[in-house]
């Protein structure tokens, strides 16, 4: 009998600075520095992070049942991983820890405008392979849903994705970072198949800024064999194309107001693979808009309401799953700004 909670899958690494790394070094400062130039920075923090923990995260918290599927170093930033997904309530049977590599982290440094400068270290993220996912093939196949992504070995990534279609679970494939190459299977493999423009200009080679695009587009990627597609538009909302119902639609978003200005600044980041909302603050009495990760948020909310919800129109999932990222962007932080289940509206449930 299928077990009755939803399965999290996918792992460590991103590019940016919402904390899509388990280790994540994070300094803002005036301007980025020049080679060889040590300059005083104003801010420093270490994030916990990366896609599938941070989706992991928000469907916990909203009442999923999770579990993660991983590879960390054993070291320092891999033990607080660790626990940090013990302290959210996440299953850790299947996050091994190797002493071949060190735990993925990132060192992030951004400037007073939100430019950035990231280096990312993908460690023990590319050790996650067939072993590992044969050792986790139990809690895969009972699983309501599994979610991955390119951020580890893509070969991993679509055996993850098979295992699931082959025992009826529900999967979530979010092409990031996409690759022009795609393995045909993976939209074969993919009850939703979630990308941005770029992503979604990359595999297609169709421009992608209107809405009207995004529905060209999103037709197009669901002829590949998708059983449905998002393809999120940043403050247009999104666009959502079904395989049963050919007319494709646009799900507005919602704008929001930041709170912490100063902090919030901090986590900007140029990584339009996160953009799904619009926030709007003030700074020297100059209104600005900046799109702010929520990504992983909205990624986690779909995934709960696909488990706990199955006969739910995806288009419903997708507007609440908006809102729910929505909260989350109106708090510094990435987990740390991830909403409760009590913190959110009861006819969200």
């Amino acid at each position: 009998m299928q077990r009755r909670y939803l399965f999290l899958d996918l792992r460590d690494l991103g590019g940016s600075v919402t904390c899509h790394h388990p280790g994540q070094v994070n300094s803002q400062a005036p301007r980025l520095p020049k080679a060889g130039e040590t300059i005083h920075g104003h801010k420093f923090f270490i994030g916990f992070g990366g896609k599938g923990a941070n989706q992991c995260v928000q469907a916990a918290r909203m009442g999923a049942k999770t579990a993660m599927v991983c590879k960390v170093g054993r070291d320092v930033f891999g033990n607080d991983y660790i626990q940090n997904f013990k302290n959210n309530g996440i299953s850790t049977a299947y996050a091994e820890q190797t002493e071949n590599a060190a735990t993925g982290a990132a060192s992030i440094i951004v400037n007073d405008t939100g430019e950035n400068a990231i280096v990312i270290v993908a460690g023990a993220n590319m050790l996650l392979g067939q072993e590992e996912l044969q050792r986790a093939q139990s809690a895969i196949v009972n699983a309501k849903v599994l979610i991955c992504q390119l951020e580890i070995n893509p070969d991993a990534s679509l055996q993850a994705l098979r295992m699931a279609k082959e025992n009826h679970v529900k999967t979530i494939f979010n092409p990031a970072p996409a690759v022009a190459d795609l393995h045909s299977d993976f939209y074969k493999a993919s009850d939703v198949f979630c990308c941005n423009e770029s992503e979604a200009e990359l595999l297609t080679g169709l421009s992608v800024i209107t809405v009207e695009d995004a529905s060209r587009v999103g037709l197009e990627l669901l002829s590949k064999g998708c059983g449905s597609v998002i393809v999120t538009l940043g403050p247009q909302g999104c666009v959502v194309c079904q395989s049963t119902n050919t007319v494709p639609k646009h799900i507005p978003t919602t704008a929001v107001t930041a709170a912490d200005t100063t902090s919030l600044l901090s986590l900007l980041v140029n990584d339009s693979s996160e953009n799904y909302f619009t926030v709007i603050w003030k700074d020297d009495f100059q209104e600005k808009h900046q799109s702010l990760g929520a990504g992983d948020s909205f990624i986690g909310a779909l995934a709960f309401y696909m488990a706990h919800y199955p006969t739910m129109p995806l288009e419903e999932m997708a507007r609440r799953a908006n809102l729910v990222a929505a909260v989350s962007v109106q708090t510094v932080g990435t987990q740390t700004s991830f909403p409760f289940r009590k913190d959110l509206p009861t006819e969200l449930f």
